[in-house]
Formats: structure tokens, C-alpha cells, sequence
């Protein structure tokens, strides 16, 4: 049974409803004139909100939701920012911490994971523009003796075309044990490097995509170098403090997360053994990969100021919006830092994805960065949850799924999901060349 709440619905902005109310004379004075009827008028509305696309199928959410539950994680949530920010949906489900049953909050903070890539490739590209880094540079340039191969250059690192092996594919190889090792745990940047190139290079320079937390490692290194000062300052006066996120924090090496928060449960590799709460961590095994903290809102509002334009010049987004697939399904690229999905319904978006211990997220947003999604399940180490979890996108920017043509067709696209979901082998974002089952 699902637990938890549905249908917060819509909370939509005092100007959007002062443009409704003012509508009305107009749309009873066209019924009159036999123009089509009120009631068309406010159907055709709220099947096309301010943003152009087609409004949230929310009962495809539900369903989503219900099946992340039911396949393993207490709880979920989505929060959907449409209309430039005008018009809000928070939708939640299950517990954000099963010791006392306190339920899911789309205000609270979490572990956002590998969503920091984003955060860390947005510093960067601000120290190209200026001047001080430039992306086809060698890193040994700035950070010599580093790495063992002269020709990687920053774009290799933001692109994941670097060669170098990840590091968390040893550490994590064996997944509680693996978190339990390094739970309290602080690293140097140059100890992560050092795992990593005790083992061979994956690949040459620039051949071929390769996900590695070492690369983002390396990115958060370099920041530092360059700077002077730490990520967490960079993070804070270049995004954080100018966009207003009150509710985003770098906490390393701080093993906790302050305020109000989920709980997050990791899911042990041998079935049916029970979750453990991964919540306090250090995440010092990925800092500038993967240890910062947030919530929906402002996920939400970082995506959608960074596709709008507001934390980058136009020839820099246009750089980190440079696709090439990430996997042979044609849907899914990589730009630089930056992930791309293409959806059922023909919309791209445009975010990134984020895994650590105990929680899954999808933080994306359109184009023109006018309607943003961000969802999170508090578990991890579940493939079947994270990909059920991925539909959010769907429900979230494409609607209601067309009325079916055939009869392989009559499930909608988040129940389809399911069925098709892989439950052997998958891999993470956390150690990715190791198959879980």
C-alpha cells in the first residue's frame, strides 16, 4: 500500500490567477458570438500552461510513484516549476524517515549526487570566460604531475573522455561494507587521483565516453588551483548566493546534513536484506563529483537560470549544450557536465542525474529552462527504482499519454515502464563498470 500523500496539487502564482479571472468576460463574450464555448476555451488553457507544453499528467506521476514504492524505496517526491516559475506542482509519496514515519517534504534537503557535476562544470566554464582556464588546454598545464597523461585536457574531464579509471569502482565494489569503509572518511583530491591511476587508462584522450567520478575529482582540483580558494566558496559567490539557494550547501566534510532533510536508505546487494540508513555521510569519497546538498525548488531554480542564460555566456552554454550519446539508446548525451534526454513526446531536456548512497535523483529542465523537474527517491542501489524513477520525466513535461492506436499500446507510458524495467545487471553512477544484480 502506498503510503504518504497525493495531489498537492498546483499552487499556481497570484499573477497567473489575476490573468485567469480577467479572461473570463472575454471567453463568455466569444460563446456568445458562437465562437467556440467557455468551456473549450478554459479546457484548451489548461492544456497549454504559459511555458507551451502540455500540462502534467499527474496521475502518471501517481502511478510512478506508486511503483518506485512498491519496488523498493520509502519514499518519493517531484517538483515541478512551469510557466517561468509562475505555476508550481509538489507532489509527494511514502516517508522520509521510516524510524518515525515523518512523511516526504519537497522543502527538505538531500544528497544530490552526481547532480554537483553540473554545479562544478558551471564554476569552471565561468573561470574560461575569464580567461584563467581554457577548456582544450592540457590539465598537467595547471595541475603538472598530476595525471599521467600530458594530453588530457579540461574538456576530456567535463566531457568524461579522459581514460581515467574510476576510483569508486574499487572502493564500492562490494556496495555496504564499500560505504561503511569510507562512510567517515576524508579524502584529498590527490589520494582519490592516486587510486585511480594505480589502474591503467581506460581509453585514450578524447576516444570515447566513460563515465569516472575521477574526472570531476580532477575538476574540483583544478577550481581550487586556479581560484585559490575552495569549492565551497566558489559554489557559494559564483551560483548559490547570486540565484538566491537557500536550501543548497557543500557541507564536506561535514557528515550531516543541517535543517530540515531526508533520510536515505541504501539498499544492500544481497536481496532481502535490509536497508541501511545512509544519511550521514561525509562524501568525501566524491566531493567535487557528488557531496553537495539541496531540495527541489532550488535544483529547479539553479537548471533553469543555467538554460536561460543567467550564469553563462552564450558561446559557454552553447559549449556545455555540445551532445554526444552516452549510451547506443539514442536518447541519452552528454555535453560538458550536462546530460540530454530525449522524451516519448519529442521534448529534449536538459540536467543531470544524481546517485550517492541512499538516494536517486533527476533534476532537468526544457530549453529555454521555463519549465524545470526535479524528483528523488531515498534509496539507492536499486536499478529498477531509478529507472521507474526517470517516468517522472515523462508525466512531468510531456502529459497525458495519447489515447492508445493498438491494443500493445493500452498501458500508459509509466506502466510500460515498469514492466520493461531492467532487473539484472545495472549499473551506477556509483562504481559504473560494476554489474549489480
Amino acid at each position: 500500500m502506498v503510503q504518504g500523500t497525493f495531489g498537492k496539487r498546483a499552487a499556481m502564482g497570484a499573477s497567473v490567477l489575476a490573468l485567469v479571472a480577467a479572461s473570463v468576460p472575454a471567453l463568455a463574450a466569444q460563446a456568445q458570438a458562437g465562437t467556440p464555448t467557455a468551456a473549450a476555451a478554459a479546457d484548451a488553457a489548461r492544456r497549454a500552461p504559459g511555458d507551451g507544453l502540455p500540462k502534467p499528467d499527474l496521475d502518471a506521476l501517481h502511478q510512478v510513484f506508486a511503483q518506485v514504492m512498491a519496488g523498493g524505496a520509502p519514499g518519493v517526491m517531484t517538483r515541478i516549476d512551469g510557466d517561468g516559475g509562475r505555476s508550481v506542482y509538489r507532489e509527494t509519496a511514502g516517508v522520509a524517515d521510516r524510524s518515525n514515519g515523518r512523511a516526504m517534504n519537497t522543502d527538505a534537503r538531500f544528497r544530490i549526487g552526481s547532480i554537483t557535476k553540473s554545479f562544478s562544470t558551471v564554476v569552471l566554464l565561468q573561470l574560461v570566460h575569464e580567461g584563467k582556464v581554457a577548456l582544450d588546454t592540457p590539465v598537467d598545464t595547471y595541475l603538472p604531475g598530476l595525471l599521467p597523461d600530458p594530453t588530457i585536457t579540461v574538456r576530456h574531464l567535463l566531457t568524461h573522455r579522459s581514460g581515467l579509471w574510476d576510483y569508486t569502482n574499487d572502493m564500492f565494489e562490494n556496495t555496504v561494507p564499500g560505504f561503511e569503509a569510507v562512510r567517515n572518511k576524508v579524502f584529498t583530491y590527490q589520494e582519490l587521483v592516486k587510486l585511480s591511476i594505480a589502474h591503467p587508462a581506460t581509453a585514450k584522450p578524447g576516444a570515447a565516453y566513460q563515465y569516472s567520478n575521477t574526472n570531476f575529482v580532477v575538476v574540483g582540483a583544478l577550481i581550487e588551483k586556479v581560484t585559490g580558494h575552495s569549492v565551497r566558496t566558489e559554489y557559494q559567490r559564483r551560483i548559490i548566493s547570486p540565484l538566491h539557494l537557500t536550501d543548497t550547501v557543500y557541507v564536506h566534510p561535514s557528515a550531516t546534513i543541517p535543517g530540515l532533510h531526508i533520510n536515505g536508505y541504501l539498499t544492500p546487494d544481497e536481496a532481502g536484506a535490509p536497508l541501511v540508513d545512509s544519511t550521514d555521510q561525509t562524501v568525501s569519497w566524491a566531493q567535487s563529483a557528488g557531496a553537495m546538498v539541496s531540495n527541489p525548488r532550488d535544483l529547479n531554480r539553479f537548471f533553469s537560470a543555467l538554460l536561460g542564460g543567467r550564469l553563462l555566456s552564450a558561446d559557454l552554454l552553447a559549449e556545455m549544450l555540445r551532445m554526444t550519446p552516452s549510451d547506443t539508446s539514442g536518447t541519452r548525451f552528454y555535453g560538458l557536465g550536462l546530460r540530454q534526454r530525449d522524451l516519448s513526446c519529442g521534448i529534449s531536456v536538459y540536467g543531470h542525474t544524481g546517485t550517492v548512497q541512499g538516494f536517486y535523483s533527476y533534476a532537468f529542465t526544457t530549453r529555454d529552462g521555463r519549465r524545470s523537474v526535479s524528483s528523488m527517491a531515498n534509496t539507492s542501489n536499486n536499478g529498477n527504482v531509478n529507472t521507474i524513477l526517470g517516468n517522472t520525466l515523462e508525466a512531468a513535461f510531456c502529459g497525458k499519454t495519447p489515447a492508445p492506436q493498438t491494443p500493445a499500446a493500452q498501458a500508459p507510458s509509466a506502466q510500460r515502464s515498469a514492466a520493461t524495467a531492467p532487473s539484472a545487471p545495472f549499473y551506477e553512477d556509483i562504481a559504473p563498470n560494476v554489474a549489480r544484480h
